[in-house]
């Protein structure tokens, strides 16, 4: 199977992924190309800040980047496909006001859509941990047994600070406060998105705090590669190089134990058609639903780049080709198990089961408690440093 770069002789097409009014207007009232527009995106008030859309643009590649400052998300991601056509492959809402009406204690929305997580993505047992010998009881947002992605305001519900530093970079701050669901420490957040000459977008996170905490910070970007609004992700293949995962129980918190991946569903090693293992007779499989697990990544950090590689995902369909770089430990894959049609996006389509996947990069799951992976404490002097790349190219 030959990859082949983005070409930018192939850009001159500019085609979306789907039709939908916002689109539309965009096309037609703001002149612009791609991409969702400030005057469909519209604007929304939280907590007395604004949110708003704003756009990065490659022209090198064609990539375009959308985002808005509520969770710091992802909100639209257009990449070529293999006849040069730029579609959009994440999901997303058309509209400010959707983002702002996200609930996830009302169920209302999806409110993970493109967002950053934390203080800690994925779950932490009961909400509880301790640093040194203090326990802390953190927000409790799941089914009354987890804390999710850093409790009911987390941070994909807050508005970050924007600073768009040029038409390839944009950088979100947020100040953490002490005490903030239940975390102890102030933590100033840095969230960095860049557009790369090499067709890939790369997520920075940097973060500081005054008193010793834990930290864990992610993408929760939903990817479909045949376009936003297609129906499913289960004939996409994925590739993770990860020799073991770590096993949960009923609540899907790691029991603290490494499972080996070969002979199991979770053997990902090589290109796997996703719809070939995720209905297998598994233990594991039952519990998640299908695949959202944690594999622990088996491959070499490249000295030079300071990162690896984690993942891959190839769309027959369009031809696209998304590989996940990083720094971290671990990544959490998961397919859209709990997809239920119930949100409606940018093409005007809902998002059914296992319409899309997630792939982030992160520290274990429940690592606070667990005293066998490794650690997610922050303390004060110290800098939290994660980098997650996500990059395309096309096959023919």
């Amino acid at each position: 199977m030959k990859v082949q770069k983005i070409a930018l002789g192939a850009m001159a097409a500019m085609l979306v992924a789907c039709a939908q009014p916002a689109q539309k207007e965009c096309n037609e009232g703001c002149n612009d190309k791609v991409g969702l527009c400030a005057k469909s995106f519209g604007e929304a008030v939280v907590n007395g800040d604004t949110v708003k859309l704003f756009t990065l643009r490659n022209d090198s590649t064609g990539m375009v980047a959308q985002f808005t400052n509520i969770g710091a998300k992802l909100v639209s991601l257009y990449v070529a496909d293999k006849d040069g056509n730029l579609g959009d492959v994440v999901c997303g809402y058309a509209t400010a006001a959707e983002y702002a009406a996200c609930d996830n204690a009302a169920g209302k929305g999806e409110p993970f859509y493109g967002a950053t997580i934390g203080r800690y993505g994925n779950r932490i047992a009961g909400g509880k941990f301790s640093i040194d010998g203090t326990e802390y009881q953190i927000d409790v947002n799941e089914n009354g047994v987890n804390s999710l992605h850093g409790g009911h305001l987390g941070y994909y519900s807050v508005v970050f600070n924007a600073n768009k530093v040029d038409d390839k970079t944009i950088e979100f701050t947020y100040k953490s406060a002490d005490g903030e669901m239940g975390y102890p420490g102030n933590l100033d957040v840095k969230v960095t998105y860049s557009l790369c000459d090499c067709g890939s977008i790369k997520i920075a996170y940097e973060a500081t705090t005054d008193k010793p905490t834990v930290v864990n910070l992610t993408n929760h970007s939903f990817f479909n590669l045949a376009g936003e609004g297609d129906t499913t992700i289960v004939d996409e293949q994925i590739q993770i190089l990860a020799d073991q995962i770590t096993p949960v129980d009923k609540n899907l918190i790691p029991t603290g134990e490494f499972m080996n991946v070969e002979g199991t569903p979770f053997d990902l090693r090589e290109l796997t058609v996703i719809g070939d293992k995720i209905n297998e007779d598994h233990e594991q499989i039952k519990l998640g639903g299908g695949f959202d697990h944690n594999w622990v990544l088996s491959s070499e950090i490249n000295p030079e780049t300071g990162l690896r590689t984690a993942a891959k995902v190839v769309d027959p369909q369009s031809g696209r080709v998304m590989t996940v770089l990083t720094n971290e430990p671990g990544i959490q894959f998961y397919a859209g198990n709990f997809m239920n049609g119930s949100q409606t996006g940018k093409c005007g389509k809902p998002a059914p089961y296992r319409s899309a996947l997630c792939l982030e990069t992160q520290h274990f799951p429940d690592s606070p408690n667990h005293a066998n992976f490794p650690s997610t404490v922050l303390r004060p002097g110290e800098t939290y440093n994660s980098v997650c790349v996500y990059k395309f190219e096309v096959v023919k």
